[in-house]
């Protein structure tokens, strides 16, 4: 796929790892949907960084958590920009708590943020691309994790929710073939959480990944765009982890 013209939906396009997403598709020469929720002067930043290099861009509001918000979103996204070919999975929320300690709330926001809304999106998404009968192939990248690839204790839902996501990308790959294409990047440490020093966060890092330093948003930005420019590839989970989690 040349994405030159294509209009894409990034969700948490206004931070992080989705920022850097958005910023690259525009520079590739896409029209950018922002989806945010509470980040409304950061999404707003993004579009007018967008706007500057001579692309269309939009930010859209909507509480992920909430099931009602996901196809409307879509729709909308849909219609800001004449049409919609690229969706980004990138929103999550990443919680602390193992299986005695994990509450009811974290349990559910993280499901319906990390895995719910990945799925009602794509269905949306698919759904409308299904309708319009163009002939144009359309892409579905989700953003995982590579830690899914080794159990563990800590942030158990988290890592739930985001290895069935991985699942989902593979089932869902078999699905919408030959139509629309849905893969994944499985990132491993790229920043330090919010709150964490940095300092302990390079520490940990040196200590534990075999590239001995973290990988920021840069690799995942190549990443995604691989995959969404690369038309022979589906239900493919990139690890972008540095050899973490070898």
């Amino acid at each position: 796929m040349d994405l030159l013209g294509r209009r894409a939906l990034v969700t948490g396009g206004g931070v992080r790892v989705g920022r850097a997403i958005a910023l690259a598709l525009a520079g590739a020469g896409a029209d950018v949907a922002v989806q945010f929720h509470r980040s409304r002067a950061d999404a707003d930043a993004v579009v007018a960084a967008i706007e500057s290099r001579g692309r269309r861009a939009v930010a859209i509001p909507g509480d992920l958590a909430r099931a009602d918000v996901c196809a409307p979103l879509v729709e909308r996204a849909r219609d800001e920009l004449g049409g919609l070919d690229v969706l980004v999975n990138s929103a999550a929320v990443f919680l602390p708590g193992g299986l005695l300690d994990t509450t009811l709330e974290q349990w559910e926001s993280q499901i319906a943020i990390n895995l719910r809304a990945p799925f009602l999106l794509s269905q949306a998404f698919a759904r409308q691309h299904a309708r319009a009968g163009n002939g144009r192939l359309a892409k579905i990248v989700n953003v995982a994790d590579a830690r899914v690839r080794r159990p563990a204790a800590d942030h158990l839902a988290y890592r739930l929710a985001k290895a069935a996501l991985v699942h989902f990308t593979q089932a869902a790959a078999r699905e919408l073939a030959p139509h629309v294409t849905i893969n994944a990047v499985a990132p491993g440490a790229l920043l330090p959480p919010p709150g964490e020093d940095a300092e302990a966060f390079a520490r940990r890092v040196r200590a534990l990944v075999p590239l001995q330093r973290a990988g920021g948003v840069e690799p995942v930005v190549d990443a995604v765009l691989y995959l969404l420019r690369e038309d022979f590839a589906t239900g493919v989970v990139l690890p972008v982890d540095g050899g973490e989690f070898l």
